[in-house]
């Protein structure tokens, strides 16, 4: 179990944590969960820096960011996590109340691997985040470690 990738949640609402950790413990996957609560926080995680520099070198299975965060905002972590070689194929999934439509253009701009709305409703949104974990961490075959990616293809 010691190769399973973990699951990093960025979420600021202690509601919609609190419901996410629910869902993903009735999934029953064994993927620990690492929750950040701010984007500056989830950048210090993804780059090994900080309060975050002596955590394991493994990157996390997926990332379930939130759109609207404090310090640093979602399209922004996104931007930086896509931007950067040593980050860009951690899989990102927006999950996020927004349906602005100028928020779901920016977030695949930017190389979000998947744009999902928050359903309203406990058991829909109970359900979205059982689906989103079984398919990121379990189905998704994610990219080989990055440093066979220097192969010269």
């Amino acid at each position: 179990m010691a190769d399973l990738k973990p699951i990093l949640l960025v979420e600021d609402n202690p509601n919609d944590i609190e419901l996410t950790l629910a869902a993903l413990e009735k999934s029953q996957l064994a993927n620990s969960i690492v929750i950040c609560r701010d984007g500056a926080e989830a950048l210090d995680y993804l780059r090994r820096q900080g309060p975050h520099a002596e955590r394991p070198v493994q990157d996390p299975a997926v990332v379930l960011l939130d759109l609207k965060l404090p310090k640093v905002d979602g399209l922004e972590v996104l931007a930086a996590v896509k931007g950067d070689p040593r980050t860009r194929a951690i899989p990102i999934v927006m999950l996020t109340s927004s349906r602005e439509e100028s928020d779901l253009v920016r977030s695949y701009q930017l190389g979000v691997n998947a744009f999902v709305v928050k359903p309203v409703g406990f058991t829909e949104f109970f359900e979205a985040i059982q689906d989103l974990g079984v398919f990121w961490a379990v189905l998704n075959e994610p990219p080989p470690h990055r440093a066979s990616w220097s192969s010269g293809d």
